[in-house]
C-alpha cells in the first residue's frame, strides 16, 4: 500500500517534458530579448521628453489627425471584418461546395503576402485607372489616396483574424442546441440571436480586437494606398513615426509609439479578460 502511494506521488511529480527549469529559463530569456527589452527601450526613449512636451507632441495637428485616422479606420475595418468574417466562417463550416478547400486556403493569403506587396497591389487596383477603381471613379467614388482606401487595406489584412477566431468555435458547436430551439418553436432569427450568437460573442470580440490592434499599427499595406497627405487626413500613425525616425527624432517617435502600445495593450487585455470569463462560464456548464 505504501509503495502504491509513493508511486502515485512520484508519477504526479514526473513531468512529460524533461528539463523544466532549463526550458523555463530559455522561454524567459527569449521573451526578455524579443519582447521585454524592446518595450523597455521604447519607454526609456519616450521619457526623455517632459510631460509638457509629450502632450504638445500628441496634440500637434498632424499627429492628432494621424491618431484619429488610424483609430477610426481600424475601428471601421475591424467592424466590417467582424460581420463579414462571421458570414465567411459560417459558410466554410456549415456548407459544402466545390472549391471550399481553395477558399479556405486563400484566407491565409494576407498572412503570407508581404504587406508592401499588398499595398502596391491594392493601390493599383483601386486607382482611378485601375481595374476596380476605374468603374468606381465613373460613379464618383475615389478609393486610392483617400481614407476609404486605408479602410480597404485594413480590411484585407485584418479579415483572417476574425475568420480564424470564429471558425474553430463553429466547428465545435453542438447542433443539438439549434435543433432544440427549433423544436421549441423558435424562429431561425431568434435561434441565431438567442442561441448561436451568445456562444460566438467571445470569439467575435477576439477577432475584432486582433484585427483592430493589427490595423492601428499597420504600415506596409497602408502607405501606398493612403497618399500620406496631411491636408487630406490620410496620414497614419505608423507613417508619422517613420517620419520622426527619418529625422533622427527618436524621443518623439518612441513617445508616439508608446501611445499606440498602450492602446493595443488595453484592448488585448480586455479581450483576454472576456476569454477568461467565457472559459470559466463554459467550465461551470
Amino acid at each position: 500500500m505504501d509503495d502504491t502511494v509513493k508511486n502515485m506521488a512520484k508519477s504526479k511529480n514526473t513531468r512529460v517534458i524533461p528539463g523544466y527549469h532549463l526550458t523555463l529559463g530559455i522561454v524567459v530569456t527569449m521573451l526578455s530579448v524579443i519582447v521585454l527589452i524592446p518595450l523597455a527601450s521604447v519607454l526609456m526613449y519616450s521619457i526623455r521628453i517632459s510631460p509638457r512636451e509629450f502632450l504638445e507632441l500628441i496634440t500637434k495637428e498632424n499627429v492628432w489627425n494621424a491618431f484619429v485616422t488610424s483609430i477610426g479606420s481600424s475601428f471601421l475595418a475591424a467592424g466590417f471584418n467582424t460581420v463579414f468574417g462571421l458570414i465567411a466562417a459560417w459558410t466554410l463550416v456549415k456548407y459544402d461546395f466545390p472549391g471550399k478547400w481553395l477558399l479556405d486556403g486563400l484566407i491565409e493569403l494576407p498572412f503570407a503576402l508581404p504587406t508592401a506587396v499588398a499595398g502596391i497591389t491594392l493601390s493599383k487596383l483601386y486607382s482611378d485607372s485601375g481595374f476596380l477603381g476605374k468603374a468606381l471613379a465613373k460613379a464618383g467614388i475615389h478609393v486610392a489616396y483617400t481614407q476609404t482606401g486605408i479602410v480597404i487595406a485594413l480590411i484585407f489584412v485584418g479579415l483572417p483574424f476574425v475568420i480564424r477566431a470564429v471558425q474553430p468555435v463553429l466547428e465545435k458547436m453542438d447542433g443539438q442546441y439549434e435543433e432544440a430551439a427549433f423544436m421549441l418553436g423558435a424562429s431561425p432569427k431568434k435561434t441565431f440571436f438567442k442561441v448561436i450568437l451568445p456562444e460566438l460573442r467571445p470569439a467575435l470580440l477576439t477577432g475584432f480586437g486582433l484585427a483592430f490592434a493589427r490595423g492601428i499599427g499597420e504600415y506596409g499595406s497602408v502607405i501606398y494606398i493612403s497618399g500620406n497627405s496631411a491636408k487630406n487626413h490620410t496620414q497614419v500613425v505608423s507613417y508619422v513615426i517613420m517620419q520622426k525616425l527619418s529625422y533622427i527624432d527618436y524621443a518623439s517617435a518612441t513617445a508616439i509609439a508608446l501611445v499606440m502600445l498602450v492602446i493595443s495593450f488595453v484592448l488585448l487585455l480586455f479581450v483576454n479578460i472576456v476569454q477568461m470569463k467565457q472559459s470559466q462560464r463554459t467550465n461551470l456548464l
